[in-house]
């Protein structure tokens, strides 16, 4: 079942670190929604008639719209296109946007699942990254959606960053797990080019991130998770069982995707697109009946290459009889032969026709399918 992503270009504060597409400026907010409501009517037919299971808020910061905003788009959204009744459908929030009238208005949308941007719990880790939250909101906000009924939660949390302490990060993973949420998903700090972190690491105000920091970080989060009873199955996305992100879930297994806002991708199986990443120019082109954007086809070595990408990253990992099946036997075959270094280093393990990659092998996994992608001339 296809899913829906809506992108909210808005911010209050740029984060140090992030690159995603977002203003901190609302001067065109409400053009803004009203240009989402009509592309979601204009995107209608691309999907066909495939129903959707899933709705995802993302951003930028969704949850600075209001609860009527979100349920005006959802309700577009509901009109144009065949949702299941049980579809989950996604916020993104801020904890300092989870005031308890937000939360109470909320809860009369059909919102369903948060997914609150907590980071860290400690202050001066809020500060070096320019959150807008602090960290007693980082907690009441959990609590604050649970107690308005919520179940279906997920935060975030960032790891390997030079405050960070291994202490620090035990605390910050033991605080969530002690909150009852189900799921958490945790990522490394990255350096992108054109953060305001780049720019303070290249004038040397900033020390650069330490890699084996954040290795060893990630063991530490493998094993706290686990050991609290998280099933570990994508490589930077925890679950309690039962719990796992349904949105997220499709983009890792090639389920069709309908990308509404700027800067947002869609898929069909077959090729890729994406709008462009300026606010008034998707502005102006959704009032014009055409949304400005790119589109790649995608050949039969890119759908495979993005499979073997994205199955890697799962606990379900890759099919090389899907392999066969979906691409081409030779294809499988080539695999196979391409991944006996991986496993002799013991990243990557082969069960009957599955290949998963190790606790060890889940640091190396973009470089172990790099590895194995397929260009045209293997054919």
């Amino acid at each position: 079942m296809a899913g829906i992503y809506i992108h909210i270009p808005f911010c209050k504060k740029a984060c140090h670190y992030c690159d995603f597409h977002f203003s901190t400026s609302p001067v065109y907010k409400d053009a803004m929604v009203q240009a989402l409501k009509s592309e979601i009517i204009q995107k209608k037919e691309y999907t066909g008639t495939e129903q959707i299971g899933t709705i995802y808020f993302g951003g930028g910061t969704p949850s600075l719209l209001s609860a009527d905003e979100l349920k005006m788009l959802i309700g577009v959204i509901t009109e144009n296109y065949p949702v299941l009744s049980l579809a989950e459908i996604t916020l993104e929030a801020n904890p300092d946007d989870l005031n308890p009238q937000k939360v109470k208005e909320l809860k009369q949308t059909m919102i369903n699942r948060f997914s609150i941007g907590v980071q860290s719990f400690f202050e001066e880790d809020l500060k070096w990254m320019n959150r807008a939250h602090n960290a007693s909101e980082a907690q009441s906000s959990i609590k604050r959606v649970q107690d308005a009924g919520f179940e279906n939660i997920t935060a975030d949390l960032i790891y390997g960053y030079p405050l960070l302490s291994d202490e620090k990060w035990k605390f910050n993973i033991r605080e969530l797990t002690g909150l009852q949420i189900p799921h958490i998903s945790s990522y490394s700090m990255t350096v992108e080019p054109a953060t305001a972190l780049a720019s303070f690491i290249n004038k040397g105000k900033q020390k650069p991130m330490d890699e084996q920091q954040s290795a060893q970080q990630f063991e530490i989060l493998i094993d706290e998770l686990g050991g609290a009873g998280f099933e570990h199955y994508e490589i930077s996305n925890f679950a309690k069982p039962g719990w796992h992100s349904r949105h997220n879930s499709n983009y890792w297994e090639g389920v069709s995707y309908i990308g509404i806002g700027p800067s947002a991708h869609s898929f069909n199986g077959d090729s890729r697109q994406w709008n462009i990443a300026d606010n008034m120019k998707y502005i102006q082109g959704v009032q014009s009946g055409t949304p400005p954007s790119e589109v790649e086809h995608l050949t039969m070595e890119n759908r495979l290459n993005e499979y073997i990408m994205t199955a890697l990253r799962t606990s379900k990992g890759m099919d090389l009889n899907l392999v066969s099946q979906r691409f081409n036997s030779d294809y499988s075959s080539l695999l196979e032969q391409n991944l006996q270094p991986f496993l002799d280093k013991r990243w990557a393990n082969i069960t009957g026709q599955t290949v998963t990659l190790s606790k060890e092998g889940k640091l190396f996994a973009d470089h172990i399918a790099s590895e194995l992608f397929i260009d045209s001339q293997t054919r």
